[in-house]
């Protein structure tokens, strides 16, 4: 009995020795409170107002951009505008002060030219300077005629006012028939540079 008795009670320790060792082998689980510690309170995630705050920013930012860029494509349009306005001014200021050069120096031209057509008219036909005048009043008409400046004669045309001027009237009967306020003579031809008269035509009208 006693011999049986010690065998169950060493049974009994070699059974608590093998808890022992396996209890001290066993890993602690991730969640276990080390003796003594404070247990670790879960931390809750703190960037996700920072982040609104940022992206909040960033839209702000995205904004004051686009406007400042609106404002400064209408300044570049108002002044595209602007310069195309000063260019067809100028342009037209040009032209202007071109056609008043123009008109100026023709009037001063054609008393000359005038006085070269009375020429011709009184010469006699065998006079030797007669080509000569000729030419001269060829060359004159024609430097005229290359700055636009072109020479009308309106006979047998209604008589205009704003086209000629009338030195004298004949009667419509006297004048074989001709209808009343019909030119029936040009005294001098009459000169206009594009639509502007630089001088109307001299001229007798039926009356």
């Amino acid at each position: 009995m006693a011999d049986s008795k010690q065998t169950i009670d060493e049974q009994l320790e070699e059974q608590q020795s093998e808890e022992q060792q396996s209890e001290a082998q066993q890993p602690e689980s991730p969640g276990a409170t080390a003796p003594g510690a404070q247990p670790c309170e879960p931390v809750e995630a703190t960037h996700s107002d920072g982040d609104a705050s940022a992206i909040e920013g960033d839209l702000d930012e995205l904004v004051a951009v686009g406007a400042q860029r609106d404002e400064y494509l209408a300044l570049a349009q108002r002044t595209q505008a602007d310069f195309e306005n000063y260019r067809k001014r100028v342009a037209r200021e040009s032209a202007l002060a071109q056609e008043r050069g123009v008109t100026k120096l023709a009037k001063e031209l054609l008393p000359a030219l005038d006085n070269l057509d009375r020429a011709l008219e009184a010469a006699a036909h065998d006079d030797p300077l007669l080509d000569g005048v000729r030419l001269v009043r060829s060359e004159l008409s024609a430097s005229l005629a290359r700055v636009g400046v072109k020479s009308f004669s309106p006979l047998g045309e209604t008589f205009d006012p704003a086209l000629h001027e009338a030195m004298a009237t004949v009667p419509a009967a006297a004048d074989g028939g001709a209808e009343s306020g019909t030119v029936v003579e040009v005294y001098q031809p009459g000169y206009r540079l594009g639509e502007s008269i630089i001088r109307p035509a001299r001229v007798v009208v039926a009356a």
